[in-house]
Formats: C-alpha cells, structure tokens, sequence
C-alpha cells in the first residue's frame, strides 16, 4: 500500500475535520460512522486512483485510527491479549496466555504512532514532548500505559500497554486461573475483613495490582477509602471512594505532587483505609508509621522479588528518606506494621500464581522474622513448559489470628494445617 498517499489523507482529513472530536452531544457509534463517510469521501476522489480493494483497505485502517488507537484498535478489543508492546513502528509484540510473540502488524511511521499517543493522552492532563519524553497514564477501561519517545527511545517511540483484564473481578476469577487456592482465598478475604496489614508483592507483570483490585473489592461498602496512585488504576465499586492521583512539575519545573504529599494529605481525611499503587520511595516511612499509629487495614503494592526482599527494599527507602533513623528502629516500625506479605510471581509458562502468603513475626537478633503460611510449590514442569505444582498450607497459624476473632470472623484453623 502506498504509505505516502494514506499519509496524505490523514493530514487532510485532520486538517479538515478535527472539529469532530469537540461534539460532545455525539455518541462514541455516531463519531466513528461520522469518520467513516468523510474518509469514504476523501478515499473516493479520482485524483487518488485506488482499485477498491486499496480503498477499503485504506478505509478500514484510517477509521480504526481516527475512531480507536489504529493498527492496534484490534488487540485493544481482544480479551485474550494482555499485553501489547510497541517498539517503534516496525515491532508491535503481544502477550497471550502469558506468552509473548511478534505480530504481523505495524505502523507507517513514528509519527503515526505518536498521533495514537496523542489520542491517549488527550482526555488526561499529562503531556508528552522532547522535554518530558516519557509518561505514565491509564486509559478509560483501566489498562496501563508507559510511552517513552527520542531522543530517549533510539529506534522510534516505544509503547506498553497492561490492558485492564475485566473478567477477573472476584477470588473465585483468581481461583479459576490458578493463581490460588480456596483456603488462600478466604484467609485473604478474612484479612482484608479484619483490617490486616498487607504487601502486595512481585515483578513487573506478575499480577500483583490486579490481585490488589480485587482482595480491594471485600472491603465493605461504609468505609472509607482513599487510593493514592502515580497513574489512576484501581477502579473500586465502593460508594466511599476517594482517588488521589500525583502530579508531575509543569514546563518550569514547579508543581509537583508526590506519592508522599498524598500520602500526609490523606492522613487528614480521617481515612477508614488507605491504599497505595505502589510504595517506591521515601513514603515508606509514613505508610510505616501510620500503620502503627492505629491505621489499619493499609494495603499497599511494591517491587520485591521475594518477602526478604521487600524487607530489604522497606529499609532502603526508609533510610534514604532523610530523615535521621537507625536500622534496628526501622526493623522494629516494620515489625509493628506489616502483618502480611502476598508475593506473586508470573512463572516459565506464563502463569501467574500467589507462591508465598508471609507472615511478618517481630524481631530476633536485630533481624525481621518473616514465616510463610501458605506457599506454592512446583512439582513438575513439562516438555513443552507447562508448569504444575500445588498450594500448600505450612502449618503455621498467623500471629494476627485473634483479629479475625474481634472482627467477628469465624475462620477455621483447619485451613493451616
């Protein structure tokens, strides 16, 4: 197809037409088969001359760009995709099945993609050029995107998009894909009751802000709950919800609002529970101090390969926080804080599992007793890399098992052992 031409109708048609996306009053149908007739319009004049098929080709591409997010307008739409991955216009990748292969699609050019990223863009207040050039947003049906452009990206814009998976809504979602068990299942719902403590776990991709949304959803409808994220994720059903989103500095540098102003802000909202997209930075000492001064029930996401690892990476922010601190004070605040970590991890196959519930236990020689009460463990992997394992209760009872009690939770002991 000649890139040049479609090229040319695209710059006529914005040229043209933009007004198009200022009538509100129009429904999201009548703005695309509006699009449509004026592209059939444009397409259709003899200058071009195109044989049919090019036309509804060119058609059916330039509405899918002008009305969706072009090329990859399909994949937006196909719940089987997970994950969809631009590298420059050449290299659009896709995760399936937590598989990732290369598609046959692309783009005509860096500036085609660009012009979807200005579509993204548009409806939030983040902006994107050679002095911010990259940006973290989330789109109107919740998936997640990173853009990162030149100079930066050396072959062409690069895009990652986590789309939003809408069927998993519930534990029993979580339990049909594996990713835990019955018993997990109600001693995380019986935690979230009791107002526990929890850290929610894992690397990029390995579920744990999906698993975070959906443990969210237990948390009963008359409390009041504040969500504090760098880009809006979690879309809570609750009636008492208040979302805080960051900010980032404006074109001179000033106006920032970080993680940690939200965080103290949201102290005084008399918060019945406070949850964080992620703690990645100096807000690790507030959140710790808060959950020990009576705020319960504070769920939070970090980056940590394993629970000593998030208790490494809760020392680290800790201490860089600036303010003065010893490490055995921060092993004492994160004993006295935290009650649970949930890890998860995406496996070889593509799976995504919750492979340890860890219970924090005080201190002993200076150092945070961590105990798994609820693991995974793999007991076979096959040829083709399939894995299969099972989840297995430890033996242990949780410290923190006499809050299910003053909660009112009939939990039975039966299910750690």
């Amino acid at each position: 197809m000649d890139g040049t031409l479609k090229d040319k109708i695209r710059r006529d048609f914005i040229a043209r037409y933009s007004s198009l996306w200022n009538k509100a009053s129009a429904t999201k149908e009548e703005l695309k088969e509006n699009i449509r007739l004026i592209i059939e319009g444009i397409v259709n004049r003899p200058q071009h001359g195109l044989g049919e098929e090019d036309k509804q080709r060119i058609i059916g591409e330039l509405v899918d760009e002008f009305s969706g997010f072009g090329p990859i307008e399909q994949f937006m739409k196909d719940p089987s995709i997970t994950e969809i991955m631009i590298n420059g216009p050449k290299k659009v990748y896709l995760e399936k099945n937590g598989k990732k292969t290369i598609s046959s699609i692309t783009f005509d050019s860096d500036q085609q993609i660009m012009y979807v990223v200005q579509k993204m863009l548009a409806p939030t207040r983040r902006h994107i050029d050679e002095s911010y050039p990259y940006v973290d947003i989330s789109l109107d049906d919740g998936s997640r995107v990173n853009v990162i452009i030149p100079p930066l990206a050396l072959d062409g814009p690069v895009v990652t998009i986590r789309k939003f998976l809408e069927e998993i809504r519930s534990v029993e979602d979580l339990i049909g894909l594996g990713t835990l068990d019955r018993c997990m299942a109600d001693f995380l719902i019986a935690c979230i009751k009791a107002k526990v403590n929890m850290l929610f776990s894992g690397a990029t991709g390995s579920g744990k802000t999906t698993a975070l949304g959906v443990l969210s959803g237990y948390i009963n409808n008359d409390e009041r709950i504040v969500t504090i994220e760098d880009t809006a994720e979690l879309h809570l059903a609750q009636d008492h919800v208040i979302r805080l989103e960051t900010r980032n500095p404006n074109i001179e540098g000033k106006g920032e609002v970080t993680i940690r102003d939200l965080f103290k802000n949201s102290l005084r909202m008399r918060p019945g529970r406070i949850i964080l997209g992620e703690i990645r930075s100096s807000e690790a000492l507030d959140m710790l101090q808060a959950m020990c001064s009576g705020h319960r029930g504070a769920l939070a996401v970090i980056h940590a390969g394993s629970p000593q690892d998030v208790i490494h990476r809760l020392e680290t922010m800790v201490l860089t926080s600036g303010i003065p601190i010893t490490l055995e004070a921060v092993h004492r605040q994160i004993a006295a804080a935290v009650n649970l970590i949930i890890q998860q991890e995406q496996l070889p196959d593509g799976s995504r599992k919750i492979t340890r519930l860890t219970q924090v236990n005080g201190i002993k020689d200076y150092q945070v007793i961590l105990e798994d009460i609820f693991v995974y463990e793999i007991e076979e992997v096959s040829k083709e890399g399939k894995v299969k394992g099972r989840f297995r209760a430890t033996g242990v009872v949780p410290v923190f098992y006499p809050l299910f009690y003053k909660a009112g939770i009939n939990l039975p002991q039966e299910i750690f052992k």
